[in-house]
């Protein structure tokens, strides 16, 4: 069980890494990349992105530390979170195909949450 809460935090790590950066540091490649980024603000873009990476970090440090590990589930729980209003922010303006991908880390992230506890 622990070697596929690894994988699934590595999914979840690449996953949030790509995006978060995007958004915090990538902003015109963002904005070209997704359709949303152009009707909200760029500080909220910024804000959205420096979230997922302080999520990655929060999902991989303290459990590989040792250091603290129960900051690893709410870490998680943090991202479930970000993915769920990312998913209503995306059904509020009818874009349903977005909404898969953010179903997917959605589990994946309930996954960790759920077997780190």
């Amino acid at each position: 069980m622990n070697i596929t809460l690894w994988i699934v935090q590595g999914i979840l790590g690449v996953g949030f890494i790509f995006s978060g950066w995007m958004k915090a540091f990538q902003y015109e490649k963002a904005k070209t990349s997704w359709p949303w980024v152009n009707e909200v603000s760029k500080e909220l873009v910024f804000f959205i992105g420096i979230v997922e990476l302080f999520g990655v970090l929060g999902i991989v440090l303290p459990q590989a530390t040792n250091i603290a590990p129960v900051l690893t589930p709410i870490a998680a729980i943090g991202l479930v979170l970000v993915v769920l209003f990312g998913a209503l922010f995306h059904m509020k303006r009818k874009e349903y195909q977005e909404i898969g991908v953010n179903l997917v880390f959605l589990v994946l992230a309930l996954i960790v949450a759920i077997g780190r506890m």
